[in-house]
């Protein structure tokens, strides 16, 4: 019910909206005034830094593989400008932890710290932080040969080194607040999947509360002071329908609708009112009313007709729709064409399988988190790709539309991230939303960068399928 289509809009808005609050997470800075205290404490928090993305690089698991070196937090130490000067450096001159580097990659090699970590196949933020502090705290900082080390260092201090640690300290917790918000933000992906999944039940229920909403103006007719001919023997056809019965005995839509307590009445009976009488005013309806006679195709198709001309295009109800979920204004396309096949399933003879399951299989179910997740971890490395290619005589990359970014980094994550999905079906899908959320010229540009991008991954090995 809920298809890769909806799960790359709502990724690309949730990414949109991440970008936009995302905290930088930053290395201290050099202090102010600095005294000899703070210059050492300063200069020993840098060397601690680069003695962790060298082990990072030292510790091996068995095939070669570098956990640690795939870890969000050395890859952000290793952006950094003052770590990638003292990389530079210290390939020139000697290392100050030189001499220990090989005992500490061993004794972190054979660390519960390490295995642990080492044995998860997928790491949170947290996991990717915490695996560091651990090491720094348990490893590092308790060794005899650093503590020697450190001892002999120009202008060294207890209160130093204790300064030094307090800013290890602030790291790891800036770091985790910097990216903490990305479970926040996964949780709101899947909020906001569960509201597409309530969108369609809404909708499903729908003509079995305008059928209650009928059988109630007609039981009132009956009983008005002065009554007509047409109160006393009302046509009865629409409250009969065979269609609205099926749904109310459906056993995934009884379950669903009690387990969630939803209902258009009586908080939106206005709502209801409005489209119960545009119902009976339409040709639809006044043709089925009028049929010499009806059978169950026939009242499916008049409900099938009923939402795709008037419910789903009704003003009042998709703003009726807005007011109660932000997620539903973008929803209502996608979910209204699942509904209209639904109503087609409950044609079939088979009516207890009529209920479209939530996603289409586990890969489905997945897809949305695993993409959000790699658009983020590879973000500056994807807009690396995106900036390369921009042409400077007709693009700024400064000024390139926000939502057009976003767009890029999503599609070029599902490009390399997803190998099951071919690279024309992810262009073609995100120039479309990029002609639906962008500017006018957005799909064109998207449709071109993609292009050059995804040839210069073949040329590199990094693209493989087609």
């Amino acid at each position: 019910m809920i298809n890769r289509v909806l799960i790359r809009i709502k990724v690309v808005q949730l990414l949109y909206s991440y970008l936009l609050l995302e905290k930088q997470f930053l290395l201290e800075s050099q202090p102010s005034s600095p005294t000899k205290e703070k210059r050492f404490a300063y200069s020993l928090y840098l060397d601690f830094l680069v003695l962790m993305t060298r082990l990072a690089k030292d510790v091996e698991k068995r095939g070669g593989e570098r956990p640690l070196m795939d870890n969000r937090f050395i890859s952000n130490v290793l952006n950094d400008d003052k770590i990638k000067s003292l990389l530079a450096r210290y390939r020139m001159e000697d290392f100050p932890f030189a001499d220990v580097e090989a005992k500490l990659t061993q004794a972190v090699k054979d660390s519960g710290i390490f295995k642990l970590y080492a044995k998860k196949s997928e790491h949170t933020p947290g996991d990717e932080v915490s695996v560091w502090s651990e090491i720094f705290n348990q490893i590092i900082i308790p060794d005899q040969a650093i503590g020697e080390l450190i001892s002999r260092r120009e202008n060294y201090t207890m209160r130093g080194l204790e300064r030094s640690k307090d800013l290890m300290a602030t790291t790891f917790t800036n770091f985790f607040s910097s990216q903490g918000h990305v479970t926040d933000a996964l949780k709101q992906l899947s909020q906001s999947l569960d509201k597409a999944r309530e969108l369609y039940f809404r909708l499903l229920i729908l003509p079995v509360e305008l059928t209650d909403l009928r059988e109630r103006e007609i039981d009132a007719n009956r009983h008005k002071y002065i009554t007509t001919h047409e109160d006393l023997n009302p046509n009865m056809r629409f409250v009969e329908n065979e269609f609205v019965a099926e749904l109310r005995r459906n056993f995934d839509i009884q379950k669903f609708v009690s387990e969630n307590k939803l209902s258009w009445l009586p908080d939106d009976e206005r709502t209801l009112n409005s489209l119960l009488r545009t119902i009976k005013e339409s040709d639809i309806y006044s043709d089925y009313m009028n049929f010499p006679a009806t059978d169950y195709q026939t009242d499916c198709e008049f409900w099938r007709n009923i939402y795709k001309y008037i419910i789903l295009n009704d003003p009042d109800f998709l703003e009726a729709l807005e007011d109660k979920s932000v997620f539903w204004n973008d929803d209502i396309d996608i979910i209204g064409t699942f509904t209209l096949k639904t109503v087609k399933r409950f044609e079939s003879e088979n009516h207890e399988d009529a209920i479209l399951p939530m996603f289409k299989d586990e890969e489905d179910a997945r897809f949305g988190a695993e993409l959000f997740a790699a658009a983020v971890r590879n973000r500056e490395t994807y807009r690396s790709y995106i900036d390369r290619f921009v042409n400077s005589s007709s693009w700024d990359s400064e000024r390139l539309a926000f939502m057009d970014v976003v767009i890029l980094l999503t599609s070029i994550a599902e490009i390399l991230g997803f190998p099951k999905i071919p690279t024309t079906v992810s262009i073609n899908e995100y120039i479309e939303i990029a002609k639906c959320y962008s500017t006018p010229k957005s799909g064109q540009f998207i449709n071109g960068m993609l292009a050059s991008i995804t040839t210069m991954l073949r040329e590199d090995g990094q693209l493989t399928k087609e």
